[in-house]
C-alpha cells in the first residue's frame, strides 16, 4: 500500500497538489454539543456571564477554520471565500453545522469539520461555569464536492 503523507523513503510530505486543476469545493460539517435545559435557557436569553455564546462561537469557529492548516499536519494553506456556522437550538443540545468554500486544487473538508469543532469547544468554554457536564459529540462530515472523488453526501447518522 503507498501512503499519500510518505514519500519513497519513509518520510512524511506533503502531498503535492500543484498539477491538480482547481475547482469550486464546498463541505459542510456537523457538531452537536449536549447541556442541561437550564444552560440552553442561559444561552437564549443571554444570561451566560461571557457574553453572546453563539456569535462568539460562530466568530471562533471562523477562525478555527482559516487556522486549520496550523494544526493539521501536512493540510494545506488554502484561500478560504466563505465560511457559515449555523446553530440550532434545541431542548438540550445545540446542533452545529458549518459550510466552507473555496476556489482550489485541494478541499475544504478538514476547514469545515475544525469550524464546528472550535465553535463547540468555544460554547463549552464560555458555558463551563454553569455545566461542567456538557458533551461534545457527533462531529463528522455532511458533505463535499469538488475535486477529482467528486460529490459525496452522508448517507445516514451511524
Amino acid at each position: 500500500m503507498e501512503f499519500s503523507h510518505l514519500g519513497k523513503d519513509g518520510n512524511v510530505r506533503m502531498v503535492d497538489v500543484s498539477e491538480k486543476n482547481s475547482t469550486l469545493r464546498i463541505a459542510k460539517a456537523y457538531g452537536k454539543i449536549n447541556m442541561k435545559k437550564q444552560t440552553i435557557e442561559a444561552i437564549i436569553n443571554e444570561k451566560i456571564k461571557k457574553g453572546n455564546v453563539l456569535t462568539t462561537a460562530k466568530i471562533a469557529g471562523i477562525m478555527g477554520a482559516k487556522k486549520t492548516s496550523e494544526l493539521i499536519p501536512m493540510c494545506h494553506n488554502i484561500f478560504i471565500s466563505n465560511i457559515d456556522i449555523e446553530f440550532k437550538v434545541n431542548e438540550d443540545n445545540i446542533e452545529i453545522i458549518s459550510t466552507v468554500k473555496t476556489h482550489s486544487q485541494t478541499g475544504v473538508e478538514m476547514e469545515a469539520l475544525t469550524a464546528v469543532s472550535i465553535a463547540a469547544l468555544t460554547i463549552y468554554d464560555m458555558c463551563k461555569s454553569v455545566d461542567k457536564e456538557m458533551e461534545i459529540t457527533e462531529v463528522y462530515l455532511l458533505e463535499k464536492s469538488g475535486g477529482k472523488s467528486g460529490k459525496f453526501i452522508r448517507s445516514e447518522k451511524r
